[in-house]
């Protein structure tokens, strides 16, 4: 898990820690038979020869440590120390007391590097989350303040930017090619040990992490602990290949199994961040899972490859283009589909309204699909606020209605769209729109999914008020929307 929190002056930050870092730890054993020595022997030589001590000297200027200053209560602090401990025993369904806020000071760190010599930095989201103040300080022990332009929980990237000219910026290389076993460095702070090296090999690529994330992560033996978080990760070259984002350990601290996310899914993202603030994700509405060897035989699949779609979003892209539940994707865009990881790293980093063409298997027989992506049913600001010509900026994230959601605040029949998110700063907070809120109509216009909003926005008047119907906590409310 994320690995920024090491050291903190306070419950709730080694608590984040360990919620972060903790993933239930398996410890099989293994027996070894076989194995010719000779052969292990050659391959720890070819690792240990690895000579990074040029490369150090070269890149450490451009890496720098990230300081983080946010204010918790006194609440938090105690909520912190002991919920994960007793959802240990008594699960999700724990509540745990609000308490006198009494505000206190949390400090934590991280690391990051140069991208541009304009002051352009990458860390993780994780590392600046919450933060009241960002500064960095450099190797020569320079101190500067940094501006955060955008930050991604999904992907876990963030960008900093701090003022000033001819930064020592990083080369970014190509993690598409990085290889199985070969060597890497990492250069970070753990535990606050500043601009620590430290190396091995890389152990797999595209590793998964369900659908909390949306990154291939790449797997390495490199020794990263708590304060590496959002440092970079070398190839032999002295080019950036990874961001160090996590690692997988019962103790928190390393056991040997580090991940990175792929410079390349990074930088897509440092551009969406450097340019909207934010990132647009595209939508195709499917459910994929792996397939094991006996799904592959009750499919008639020659081996365990694919992904197996268990559900189709009703009005998607992919119901649309005539997918369906239990159809085996093979391929898609011409890229061979071995796992569903596969098949959602491509969707990671497709766009909005790029075309699809999918290889099936359906029934036993074979057949191509095609069709256009859209935009993420939560992501209305890339459907709407871009394209208006009138530049109304409500500051809203919504997403279509879940079934069952749909029948919770059902109320005289209607339907409507959630508010997932409200932007302090923009015309919808200053209404008294809050997120949790479901809007059933808009400007006189029925609003029975996303789509609909859109269109409701392209409308709107340049100056005046506009009504939106609201279901808030099972209650309708009609509020005056004041367009400036």
């Amino acid at each position: 898990m994320p690995i920024n929190t090491p050291n903190r002056q306070s419950a709730v930050g080694i608590q984040h820690w360990l919620q972060r870092s903790m993933l239930a730890l398996t410890v099989s054993t293994a027996m070894i038979a076989g194995i010719n020595v000779t052969t292990i022997n050659s391959a720890q030589a070819a690792v240990t020869t690895a000579d990074f001590s040029g490369l150090v000297q070269q890149v450490t200027p451009a890496v720098a440590r990230v300081n983080v200053t946010k204010t918790v209560s006194e609440a938090e602090l105690a909520k912190a120390q002991t919920a994960e401990l007793l959802r240990q025993f008594f699960g999700d369904r724990v509540r745990i007391p609000d308490r006198a806020a009494t505000p206190a000071i949390e400090h934590a760190y991280g690391t990051a590097f140069f991208v541009t010599t304009d002051g352009y930095m990458l860390t993780n989201h994780h590392v600046i989350e919450g933060a009241d103040k960002i500064t960095v300080t450099l190797n020569d022990r320079t101190e500067l303040d940094a501006t955060l332009i955008g930050s991604d929980e999904r992907s876990d990237v963030a960008v900093l930017k701090v003022e000033g000219k001819q930064f020592p910026a990083l080369p970014i290389g190509d993690s598409n090619v990085l290889k199985v076993g070969e060597p890497v460095l990492a250069i970070g702070s753990p535990f606050g040990f500043d601009y620590s090296a430290s190396a091995g090999i890389v152990s797999a690529k595209s590793r998964s992490f369900s659908r909390e994330t949306s990154v291939p992560f790449i797997q390495t033996d490199v020794a990263l602990n708590p304060g590496n978080s959002g440092g970079p990760l070398f190839n032999q070259r002295g080019e950036v290949i990874g961001i160090n984002s996590r690692i997988f350990s019962g103790t928190g601290g390393y056991m040997g199994l580090s991940f990175s996310i792929p410079i390349d899914a990074a930088m897509d993202i440092y551009e969406q961040l450097k340019t909207n603030g934010e990132v647009t994700r595209a939508y195709m509405g499917i459910y994929p899972q792996d397939i094991d060897r006996n799904l592959a035989e009750a499919y008639q699949l020659d081996k365990p490859q694919g992904a197996l779609l268990t559900r189709v979003s009703p009005d998607s892209p992919a119901q649309k283009s005539g997918l369906k539940p239990g159809d085996v994707i093979l391929q898609y865009n011409d890229v061979q589909i071995m796992q569903a990881a596969d098949l959602l790293n491509l969707l990671n980093r497709a766009r909005p309204n790029d075309a699809f063409r999918a290889y099936i298997q359906r029934n036993g027989k074979k057949m191509t699909v095609s069709g256009k992506l859209t935009y993420a049913p939560d992501d209305v600001r890339a459907q709407s606020g871009d394209q208006q010509s009138n530049d109304v900026q409500l500051g809203l994230r919504l997403r279509d209605l879940t079934p069952d959601e749909q029948a919770e605040i059902a109320v005289d029949n209607k339907t409507g769209i959630l508010v997932t998110m409200v932007d302090p700063t923009g015309l919808a907070a200053r209404s008294g729109i809050l997120a949790g809120d479901v809007i059933t109509n808009f400007h006189q216009k029925p609003i029975k999914q996303v789509t609909d909003f859109s269109g409701a926005i392209s409308s709107l008047p340049q100056k005046g008020v506009v009504t939106i119907e609201i279901i808030r906590q099972g209650i309708p409310a009609i509020i005056g929307l004041r367009i400036e």
